[in-house]
């Protein structure tokens, strides 16, 4: 299968986890770019970042065709992915594909833990 459709495809699987979960860059993306289509992790890691808006925006908006509205709940969250997001760009050149990689395992076995205990 050649490699471009290995990339929409996982997009596609990201943007419904993104949909049904609100989670899909990461969980979903990062594996199948690095197992799947054999992307080097790092290029990965930051190619799953760069989709996390686009995809939260499509989601958002059809959120809101069905008739939700949160955005006065997400603005303090937002606020904080910001800054979030800026010192983690610092930290990200620092960290070795293979730390991140297991800081992400530790992620996922975190928020799975979570959701089967329902805490």
């Amino acid at each position: 299968m050649d490699i471009k459709w290995k990339y929409i495809i996982a997009g596609s699987l990201a943007g419904i986890a993104n949909g049904l979960f609100g989670a899909g860059g990461g969980l979903i993306l990062v594996p199948l770019l690095v197992n799947w289509a054999g992307m080097e992790e790092k290029k990965a890691f930051a190619t799953s970042v760069a989709i996390i808006l686009p995809l939260s925006i499509a989601s958002y908006i059809m959120f809101c065709l069905k008739g939700g509205n949160v955005w006065g709940e997400a603005v303090p969250y937002l606020i904080g992915g910001i800054v979030g997001g800026l010192l983690s760009i610092k930290l990200f050149r620092r960290v070795s594909a293979v730390w991140l990689h297991r800081l992400f395992g530790l992620l996922i076995l975190y928020g799975g833990i979570k959701a089967v205990l329902l805490v």
